[in-house]
């Protein structure tokens, strides 16, 4: 059950606790905050990008609990007690994520708009499947829009990760 307090103008804030890029962080949030926004306005992550605000373009893709989703459509409020991995998670001890070298050593970002949300939705599908096939790849990131690119130097980024991992 959330805790709510409501301010001096009448508006209810939520009491929330995440668990965002291995950090505990423990916020009052309004009921409509969405999650992009608390990542981005609250946490100031601004890895996780926000484009079209309707899930279509999958530029604002984190992990929850480990699955790709769309933090454009996710209310901050039914993320409370969950893990949540941004764009800046994949990194560690000052080393990149082995998709983010990928990426970087097969050219495969042009503008960049995009890459974050493909490598959330690559991520996803490593951690499920670490020797997929080109075609799980491009249906695991077919839900992220790329206007510079043919995705090819993405597909053979991740395809290359999954072989070296």
């Amino acid at each position: 059950m959330l805790k709510f307090v409501t301010d001096k103008d009448g508006v209810k804030r939520y009491l929330v606790t995440l668990k965002v890029n291995g950090n505990e962080y423990t916020k009052m949030v309004k009921a409509n905050s969405l999650l992009v926004n608390f990542l981005r306005g609250e946490l100031d992550l601004t890895g996780t990008k926000k484009a079209c605000e309707q899930a279509d373009c999958g530029a604002c893709t984190v992990l929850l609990d480990g699955k790709p989703v769309n933090s454009c459509m996710i209310l901050t409020i039914n993320a409370d007690g969950r893990e949540i991995t941004t764009v800046e998670g994949l990194a560690s001890n000052g080393k990149l994520d082995i998709l983010q070298e990928k990426f970087i050593e097969h050219s495969a970002p042009q503008c960049g708009y995009c890459t974050p949300g493909i490598l959330m939705s690559a991520k996803a599908l490593l951690n499920r499947n670490s020797h997929p096939t080109e075609y799980e790849v491009r249906e695991a990131i077919a839900g992220n829009l790329c206007r510079c690119t043919g995705y090819v130097n993405y597909v053979k980024a991740i395809l290359d990760a999954a072989e070296n991992q």
